[in-house]
């Protein structure tokens, strides 16, 4: 991305234009995006590349379509998502400690760096934001007003409470280095009227009948999702976010598996000049070649490490199976994959069973090599099915 955001720089006007707003000293430049779609030249790389991430994320969404594979995944996959979109905005968090946080652990013993308790909460907050949408998808479709409810939860009690949650940006807001004035930003996204134009037309495209492939579209979406930047903080999660929700909403997987946060973290420069890119050189092609290659590519990862779940699932039901294990034990085996951090309470109130019986259960679940206690205490232990993280990680 430019330093500073020089107008000889935007050499097209296929993504959007500049504009110069106010007047004197107080003037600057602002990016004007194009409502969507534009035209595309859909040459035989193109053909290739879209055809190879049909492919993927058809076998990915045949996999989600068994319920029991459905119920495996879904959950440790949001967290891994969450994990690693909020790492490309610094978040520090990783997956043991999201799921730790979860289960009421600050500090855990073996694993360090702790991250700061900030940063998890963010990364929390991502999952609470994303399983929100999910839900919400039956009564409401991917829209302005789900993407405010989206960034309400978000940012609700961390550090960008302060940007308004839940709502547009009523100001201007740029990208640049840090503590950059509006002048040395190296972009500046539209003004608030100009911005909710512009959101206006991403909403109706997004319900547009139109006959672009789905996974293109989805390549245009979010990058004029991002051009658009119409909130003050956490433009980036939500975008990201969006992605997975309208893999859902269009019915091209029956359950949310797919994620890009992870591709695009490992290509993070390459993600944001490409951005940048579509905006001053009106590049979609480079753009959507990019995004299609990180659809084929995360399809493939989900399934492999969807495949290794379920191979590891199989293999703890047929230990539980030789050791005569009681139905209890099978059902929190199961529940590990959910959770793979678990103390006597969370068994007690799941299954709802005496805080004897879910110690004893968790300690023969140990002795079995399925799980083990990480404190080394007496009371408050906590169990770990270290196999699975190994597998999401």
């Amino acid at each position: 991305m430019s330093v500073i955001m020089n107008p000889n720089q935007f050499q097209s006007n296929a993504a959007g234009t500049l504009r110069k707003i106010g007047r004197s000293h107080a003037a600057y430049w602002a990016f004007i995006p194009t409502p969507l779609p534009p035209k595309l030249n859909f040459d035989a790389a193109l053909i290739q590349t879209l055809s190879d991430a049909d492919r993927a994320l058809g076998k990915l969404a045949g996999l989600g379509s068994v319920s029991s594979s459905s119920i495996l995944l879904v959950r440790p996959f949001i967290r891994r998502e969450a994990v690693l979109s909020s790492r490309i905005e610094g978040a520090q968090t990783d997956l043991s400690t999201l799921y730790a946080y979860e289960a009421g652990q600050l500090y855990l013993p073996g694993f360090t760096p702790n991250a700061p308790e900030a940063d998890t909460q963010e990364v929390y907050n991502y999952v609470t934001a994303l399983e929100y949408g999910l839900a919400r998808l039956d009564t409401l479709p991917v829209s302005l007003r789900l993407t405010r409810e989206l960034h309400k939860r978000l940012l609700d009690g961390v550090r960008g409470e302060k940007s308004t949650p839940g709502q547009f940006r009523r100001s201007q807001n740029w990208i640049g280095k840090p503590n950059c004035t509006l002048n040395e930003a190296a972009f500046v996204p539209p003004p608030a009227p100009q911005m909710h134009e512009a959101l206006n037309d991403w909403e109706a495209y997004i319900h547009m009948d139109d006959t672009l492939p789905p996974l293109i579209r989805l390549a245009l979406i979010h990058y004029q999702f991002e051009a658009i930047h119409p909130f003050l903080d956490g433009n980036g999660r939500i975008g990201r976010l969006l992605n997975a929700l309208l893999l859902v909403h269009w019915d091209l997987l029956p359950s949310p598996l797919l994620y890009l946060s992870a591709y695009f973290e490992e290509h993070r420069s390459q993600y944001y000049e490409l951005l940048t890119a579509v905006s001053q050189r009106g590049a979609w092609h480079e753009w959507i070649l990019f995004f299609l290659r990180g659809v084929t590519e995360q399809a493939a990862d989900a399934n492999r490490r969807a495949q290794n779940l379920r191979a590891l699932q199989t293999q703890w039901q047929d230990t539980l199976q030789q050791a005569r294990a009681t139905g209890l034990m099978s059902s929190v085996m199961n529940f590990l994959f959910e959770m793979p951090f678990q103390s006597a309470k969370d068994v007690r109130q799941r299954f709802n069973v005496s805080h004897p019986t879910a110690i004893k259960t968790l300690r023969k679940l140990e002795d079995l090599e399925i799980l083990k206690e990480i404190t080394g205490k007496s009371r408050n232990q906590l169990f770990l099915a270290s196999s699975i993280l190994q597998i999401l990680t």
